[in-house]
């Protein structure tokens, strides 16, 4: 059995019409971009909705003619594409971490409670953590796609990686303080968004959830009813919608409200995506502008932008729009760049690529390379889909691929730091959330998944006897022990 098995194993399969990432068009307005100020009566009490108000609305940030579209129960609506840490402050907020990741307002009235739900990744927060951190990264059928006959390897399968990563994981979070940064920067990033919530006169209690560890998203939920929160805004602190990143954690988030009778009533909107937000656009603008000053020469520096990959089979198989928006935000940054009369070279490249399959390119090591080749001499990196100071900033960018553009002849190197909490970012969520308010609806029951069940005893028997067949074959073979170290770890 050759490598080319486990690339078919870890490709994503296509996804079902009635799943986050299948797409048909219809076409919808939305509201009007101003500002809206959400009306002050109970969810509860009143009329019961609807089996057609019975979804999530997810906006996106662009609110203008949008391409709307119904997968698994969802209400999708997006914009038409044009095709040493420890110690550290990131914030610079003078704020303490709030217990269990929650920020209370205690202004709120008594007819109304507004939550705001913002999700990320999450990561270790000791080297204890890394193993388990990644065996729920891996564990997540949205991370990798296991042919409908393997499913029930998927968690054998991340414990097997995760153990065998381990080792090389636990060294990049030692250089980077011993442990994630991220849980502290959202904590803070929740603190700032109520304070600037509260300036606009709309008070709401932000929670914070994280997709592989602590808080999970079950413990903000929790927290959520606990509260008794009335309308709740989800915001994903992804810029650019992927099925691996908001797609996998707005699941999560459906499948705990689905049996639920409380949380399936509570009126939610998700954000689906805003990276074409203009406070999001101008803010990185001016953390670039602000970066090419340290440069000697600041017209010869190539700004290099660098985000985080997906496996091209998601973006061609499964209909991720995630490589079509990140192209449109680099678009729109560059644009407001040239507006400032700053016309720089860009290119853009993908980081983070993981096993044997393919992944959207270029990637950013080999681009490093040739850059350096082609006589590059300054280079400003940008991560942009990242909002917050983290391993793939701290550690892949500011270490490994500083020191590769280095070797490879680039002499002067920057890096454009996170948003974290810069306050134009920060002001613009905010007016996010509050145009996102009005749109608000009950949570759909259905997963918007299509899962067979077996019924036929036989039928599961043979199924699980010839997938552990093959199972032993693939983890046994020395010829597949060999490729998968080689291209997983």
């Amino acid at each position: 059995m050759e490598t080319g098995t486990i690339s078919r194993l870890l490709q994503p399969t296509k996804v079902p019409s009635s799943s986050f990432a299948s797409f048909t068009s219809n076409s919808s307005i939305c509201c009007s971009r101003t500002r809206l100020m959400p009306s002050f009566h109970s969810s509860h009490g009143g009329r019961e909705m609807n089996s057609d108000e019975r979804e999530i609305t997810i906006l996106s940030s662009e609110l203008t003619l949008k391409k709307s579209s119904v997968v698994g129960g969802l209400s999708l609506h997006r914009p038409v594409h044009k095709r040493d840490v420890v110690g550290k402050t990131f914030c610079s907020v003078g704020l303490s971490t709030y217990p269990g990741s929650i920020v209370e307002s205690s202004s709120q009235t008594a007819e109304e409670k507004i939550g705001v739900l913002l999700l990320n990744l999450g990561g270790p927060d000791t080297l204890h953590d890394v193993q388990p951190f990644l065996f729920n990264l891996f564990a997540d059928p949205d991370i990798i796609r296991l042919p409908r006959l393997f499913r029930f390897l998927q968690r054998p399968l991340a414990q097997l990686i995760s153990v065998l990563r381990a080792p090389k994981s636990k060294e990049g979070y030692a250089a980077i303080g011993g442990g994630s940064p991220l849980r502290k920067i959202t904590d803070e990033q929740a603190s700032v968004l109520k304070i600037a919530l509260e300036t606009k006169e709309v008070p709401a209690n932000v929670y914070v959830a994280m997709r592989y560890w602590h808080p999970f998203t079950e413990e903000a939920v929790h927290q959520i009813k606990r509260d008794g929160i009335t309308k709740l805004v989800v915001l994903p602190l992804y810029p650019q919608y992927s099925i691996s990143t908001t797609g996998s954690s707005v699941r999560a988030l459906q499948n705990i409200f689905k049996g639920d009778s409380y949380l399936s009533r509570l009126p939610v909107a998700v954000i689906e995506s805003w990276y074409q937000r203009q406070g999001y656009i101008k803010s990185m603008a001016n953390l670039i502008e602000q970066e090419l000053h340290n440069f000697t020469k600041p017209e010869e520096v190539m700004i290099f932008f660098s985000a985080h990959g997906v496996p091209i089979s998601y973006v061609e198989n499964a209909g991720d729009p995630y490589r079509d928006q990140m192209e449109e935000c680099i678009f729109l940054i560059m644009k407001e760049l040239k507006a400032r009369e700053i016309n720089n070279d860009h290119t853009l490249a993908y980081q983070s690529r993981v096993g044997p399959v393919q992944w959207l390119k270029p990637y950013t090591d080999e681009v490093l390379v040739e850059l350096g080749q082609k006589g590059v001499k300054s280079l400003l990196a940008v991560p942009v889909s990242f909002v917050s100071e983290h391993i793939e900033t701290l550690e892949e960018i500011d270490m490994e691929y500083k020191e590769l553009a280095l070797e490879s002849g680039i002499e002067n190197w920057g890096r454009v730091p996170a948003l974290n909490c810069t306050s134009s970012f920060i002001t613009d969520l905010a007016d996010a959330v509050i145009e996102a308010l009005p749109s608000t609806m009950a949570m759909s029951t259905s997963t918007g998944t299509e899962e067979e069940v077996d019924n036929d005893p036989m039928q599961y028997f043979m199924k699980m006897l010839f997938g552990s067949l093959l199972a032993f074959v693939f983890l046994f073979s020395p010829k597949m022990v060999s490729a998968f170290k080689k291209n997983i770890l």
